[in-house]
């Protein structure tokens, strides 16, 4: 048998979930255009009305998907997310509006999948995923969609669907490309055979740092329903063995194979995926700790240095766009990318203490970790960048 055939039979999978009891007669009509495709028809519908799906994230990909699972009629909706609404969150996830601003992203979330379809029962699980809760979440679901914004939790799902036997669709955005794809370790690949290792710690901006496309978004979210919808109902060819590429600035879709490694490891526990990701490496802990300074700490330097008491350097390693919208009085704007490639060098002084900041720490470190390889000495940056800093505020 040829390895396409092999591959394209791995990708057509029986249906996951069971018919449930008749549609009664506002369901045929809600689900008539549905029900009018012999591939769906009445049955298929019963099985996504008797499905159980749960999205993780309820912020750009979570809001389309979560739209569109309603609106598809998928009996159970699960939501994981302990976020709450921003006004920067708006130019992108769509089943948040301005009145939500402040409230948590489940009970927005809960509000507008109600406004569609009030026959989606909504559980909400409003819990940061970690080791100790995700197989118990996990357990109630028949498929999970993982809408995460860090590898750390990526993995996690990865693995933890891996021991459920579970599947589940994955969807990436960053600026103006997207991916999307189907792991299922009983049955094909998972994203361990796609990505082995993590990219090094604070290499892969998040959306936060490095923007996203708010209209790749619907975009990816809706690919990853509709791969859902097929495993529910075991209509078509899923994604499992494939990776869709999406260059939204091109207009571009590729494809790429995924395959299992076979000398990997099985998976057979859970671990600590912040060590795994280089986030809390126990070995850099105390060095890092010594680099950074705390919003309170970095409030009384400022204080002291408009009195003459002290002396220092703020620098802001955002970007322009960044600065215009929101800064901490008395920063000096100076990018990451000038100051790691050196062309800004010669405009910091060497004599003077310098603290750094960023939107969250992720860049500020790697400013911290370039001076000091450019011989810098008296160089901390700010835990929480200014997000803490506003929160403080």
């Amino acid at each position: 048998m040829s390895q396409t055939l092999v591959e394209n039979n791995m990708a057509m999978l029986p249906p996951l979930v069971e018919p449930g009891p008749p549609l009664i007669a506002e369901e045929l009509e809600r689900y008539s255009r549905h029900a009018l495709m012999p591939e769906i028809g009445l049955e298929g519908q019963r099985r996504l009305r008797n499905a159980k799906v749960l999205v993780i994230g309820a912020g750009g990909l979570g809001s389309p998907a979560l739209l569109y699972l309603a609106a598809a009629g998928v009996g159970t909706l699960g939501i994981v997310d302990d976020d709450t609404v921003e006004l920067s969150n708006l130019q992108r996830q769509v089943i948040h509006g301005v009145h939500d601003i402040g409230r948590t992203k489940l009970e927005s979330a809960r509000e507008s999948i109600a406004a569609i379809n009030p026959g989606v029962e909504i559980v909400l699980h409003p819990v940061r995923l970690d080791s100790t809760n995700v197989l118990e979440i996990f357990a109630g679901y028949d498929v999970i969609l993982d809408g995460a914004d860090n590898f750390a939790t990526r993995y996690l799902v990865n693995d933890a669907a891996a021991l459920l036997g579970k599947p589940y669709v994955w969807g990436s955005i960053l600026r103006f490309d997207g991916q999307v794809s189907v792991f299922w370790a009983k049955h094909g690949p998972n994203y361990r055979d796609l990505y082995p290792e993590p990219p090094a710690a604070g290499t892969v901006p998040s959306c936060a740092e490095g923007g996203v496309f708010g209209m790749l978004c619907a975009s990816i979210g809706a690919m990853m329903v509709t791969e859902a919808v097929k495993l529910i109902t075991g209509v078509g060819e899923t994604l499992l063995g494939r990776l869709l590429v999406f260059d939204a600035l091109g207009a571009r879709w590729r494809e790429l194979r995924i395959a299992r490694d076979p000398e990997a490891s099985p998976i057979t526990e859970l671990i600590d995926y912040g060590s795994f990701c280089g986030i809390s490496a126990p070995g850099n802990r105390e060095e890092a700790d010594e680099a950074l300074i705390g919003v309170g700490e970095l409030a009384d330097r400022l204080a002291a240095r408009d009195t003459g008491a002290a002396d220092f350097l703020l620098l802001d390693v955002r970007e322009p766009v960044e600065f215009e919208i929101s800064r901490i009085p008395g920063s000096v704007l100076v990018p990451l990318a000038g100051i790691k490639d050196g062309s800004a060098l010669d405009g910091i002084p060497r004599g003077v203490p310098l603290i750094l900041h960023c939107k969250s720490g992720v860049r500020s470190g790697q400013a911290l970790d370039a001076l000091r390889s450019a011989g810098y000495g008296d160089v901390v940056h700010l835990s929480g960048g200014i997000d803490a800093w506003a929160t403080m505020a």
